[in-house]
């Protein structure tokens, strides 16, 4: 049959998008940890202070900036 081929496809890879989510929180993780452990001229360099370190390594590891 014609429209079960669409379900099909999607049953056989049910988690494709969560694989996805979790590689980018480990990758938001550990930029995080980075921008953490830089010294404040460093930061300064880069156009960030160490407060908007701190407020953006408090967040939650689900809250990603650009929404990917």
């Amino acid at each position: 049959m014609k429209g079960q081929r669409g379900f099909v496809l999607l049953a056989k890879r049910p988690f494709s998008g969560l694989f996805h989510k979790v590689v980018r929180w480990q990758a938001l993780h550990a930029e995080r940890q980075t921008l953490a452990a830089l010294s404040d001229d460093a930061l300064k360099d880069i156009g960030l202070s160490r407060g908007d370190v701190e407020q953006d390594r408090h967040l939650h590891f689900w809250q990603d900036p650009l929404r990917k």
